[in-house]
Formats: C-alpha cells, sequence, structure tokens
C-alpha cells in the first residue's frame, strides 16, 4: 500500500468514531433523505459489492433489499461501526484494498461506491474503475455517490497539486489535523472516466451530492447519456 494510501486508511481509522456527525449537518437532510430514498431501488434483488463502504451508513439502506451484500474496506475500525447497525447484520464484511478487490466474490451484478470516488487521485481513475470492472458481471449497475463543493458548508480546499488534484485541512476531535485528497469531478469529467468501462450513463444532482450511475461493458463501448 502506498503511502499516501496507508495515511488515508489511518485517517478514516481515526475518524471511526465521529465520522457519521457529518450526516448531521442541518442544511444537508433534505438531500441526505432524498439519496435514503433514491438508493435502494438501484439494487433491489441484487448480489451488490460495495466499496470502501466506511462505518456502514450507506449499507443498511441497501443491506434489505439486496440478495446479498459484500462490503469491503481497508479500515478495521470503521467496518467495526458498520457491522454494529442492525440492518448489517447479514452483510458480509471484508477488509480489503479498493484498488486491489478480491478476485473470488463470484457473480456481482450491481456495485456502490459512496463517498470514496472523491479520494481517487485523478491519475488514479482509470485504474480504480478498471479494477472494479473486473470482478463485476458484464451488464452490472453501478452507482457512484459523493460531495459537490458547496461554499460555507464544504470544509474549505487548502491546496491543490500538479496533477489538479484538491485538498482539505481536516482537523478530529482530539486536536489532529489531516491533510486530505478530496476532489470535486465535473459531470463532464465523470463521464469521461466512466466511459472507459461504463455505458447508460447517468447523472444525477443534488444541491450537496451528486450520483453516478452505469453499467459495465458488455461488448462495445455502447452510448452514453446525461442527465
Amino acid at each position: 500500500m502506498a503511502g499516501a494510501d496507508r495515511k488515508l486508511q489511518r485517517y478514516y481509522a481515526d475518524r471511526a468514531a465521529e465520522y457519521d456527525l457529518v450526516y448531521e449537518k442541518p442544511e444537508r437532510q433534505a438531500d441526505l433523505a432524498a439519496l435514503r430514498s433514491w438508493l435502494p431501488a438501484r439494487f433491489s434483488g441484487a448480489r451488490v459489492l460495495e466499496v470502501a463502504c466506511g462505518t456502514g451508513y450507506w449499507t443498511q439502506y441497501i443491506a434489505p433489499v439486496a440478495t446479498e451484500v459484500v462490503a469491503i474496506d481497508a479500515s478495521p475500525e470503521t467496518l467495526a461501526f458498520a457491522r454494529s447497525r442492525p440492518a448489517n447484520a447479514g452483510v458480509r464484511f471484508l477488509v480489503a484494498d479498493a484498488y486491489r478487490l478480491p478476485q473470488d466474490l463470484g457473480a456481482i451484478d450491481a456495485a456502490l461506491v459512496a463517498f470514496w470516488f472523491s479520494h481517487v487521485p485523478f491519475t488514479r481513475h482509470r485504474e480504480f474503475l478498471a479494477g472494479l470492472a473486473s470482478v463485476l458481471a458484464p451488464g452490472a449497475g453501478v452507482v457512484l455517490i459523493d460531495n459537490r463543493y458547496v461554499e460555507g458548508s464544504s470544509t474549505p480546499l487548502c491546496g491543490s497539486d500538479a496533477n489538479g488534484n484538491s485538498y482539505q485541512q481536516r482537523r478530529l476531535a482530539d486536536g489532529s489535523t489531516h491533510r486530505v485528497l478530496k476532489n470535486f469531478p465535473t459531470q463532464a469529467e465523470l463521464c469521461s472516466a466512466v466511459s472507459r468501462v461504463g455505458e447508460r450513463f447517468r447523472f444525477t444532482a443534488f444541491d450537496y451530492y451528486w450520483a453516478v450511475e452505469f453499467h459495465t461493458l458488455g461488448s462495445g463501448f455502447g452510448d452514453t447519456t446525461q442527465s
């Protein structure tokens, strides 16, 4: 695991106990309610892989409707919180690297990536998405959910690097500060990244979040659409 990956893993391990506070921001409640209502139907009856599930906040909304959920995260600390949620009792949780997904999961026909893609450097978009597609069945449905940058609600950006990645300075309850890579890709950038592995691209914008849906390629690239 690269040094940057280890630092991000350590940050989320240290943040595990306070991570869900981000879902208590008053201005985001309408969007969160909309996402909680919108998401489950995308996974009804599916065998789902959730990448970087964190504390299992979103897992608990898809587990009751999915046939099976396999949820991975690099941090045992956050997985402990995920396992403790009653709705996640039947979920199979695994410690695994999002860039080196398990290859022995069997037929997976859907995937959820919630609030992880923004931490993937632009130069690793292809690597991550290709790795994800490699463990999914052709035509599998994929949902990515992440943050839009909203002044006054989002943590301010504190800099960028030569590859265009942006960073935030985050403070935890113990007083420690962490420089965290956090990108806010545009709709066009997301469409371009996904087009290498997927088709039937669909973009949905909320006030504070965005969602992308696509299907892994069967044969050929197919057409992409946007909404």
